[in-house]
């Protein structure tokens, strides 16, 4: 499985979502929910979840939060970070979720999506912020093969609307079957697929290539 950064960053990047979280909840009052839906549109969440260094090892979780903020409300917040000795139910959230996003190279919007809310992950806490990590990819890998099976990819969505069957979307784009139903299925990550590939099957169904791919635009 291809992670979504080296894992020199992962340490950094898990402490700075970490921080983020507990931040904004205990020194800058937000609701985690709220935030966190900053945060999917902002355009770090993308930048953070490839791996860019200036947000996974560059800027503390306080720093990441005015980064949200400035982005999304054009507002810095003015609080001071307090220092907690203890590690909060949010700053775990935020820990396990840069584990899980690096782990699966899933997107922050899909995983979102798929049931690995803010809310589920303050909800199972309790249970699982003092076992291993394994424990929780196993519980997030299961409630994601559950909530992905009757979510049909864009790529399906677009491909019904404009009336066309698999094969004949293969055959006009000059692609096999097999790889349209495999994108389809999700068992092959389209996000992964070759740019010429993409251009077929993107001309045939009249669309734009991002349109087909399965992760939030980039956002500077």
């Amino acid at each position: 499985m291809m992670r979504a950064y080296p894992e020199t960053y992962l340490d950094d990047a898990m402490n700075a979502l970490g921080d983020m979280f507990d931040y904004v909840v205990y020194d800058c009052a937000y609701n985690l929910a709220e935030f966190y839906s900053f945060f999917l549109v902002s355009g770090v969440a993308y930048a953070f979840g490839r791996g860019a260094p200036k947000y996974v090892a560059g800027l503390s979780g306080p720093e990441l939060a005015a980064a949200v903020l400035w982005k999304t409300k054009g507002e810095r917040p003015q609080a001071e970070p307090s220092e907690n000795i203890d590690k909060s139910p949010e700053y775990w959230a935020g820990w396990i979720l840069a584990y899980y996003q690096w782990y699966t190279g899933r997107s922050f919007a899909e995983l979102n999506e798929l049931g690995i809310t803010t809310d589920h992950l303050l909800n199972i806490y309790p249970t699982l912020h003092e076992a291993d990590v394994s424990k929780f990819v196993a519980l997030a890998d299961a409630l994601i093969e559950k909530n992905a099976r009757g979510r049909a990819t864009k790529l399906q969505t677009i491909r019904k609307a404009v009336g066309l069957t698999q094969k004949a979307l293969a055959n006009e784009a000059g692609v096999t079957l097999r790889m349209i139903q495999l994108y389809e299925q999700r068992n092959k990550d389209i996000n992964k697929a070759q740019a010429i590939t993409l251009a077929r099957i993107a001309r045939v169904l009249g669309c734009r290539i991002e349109s087909l791919l399965e992760s939030e635009p980039h956002i500077s």
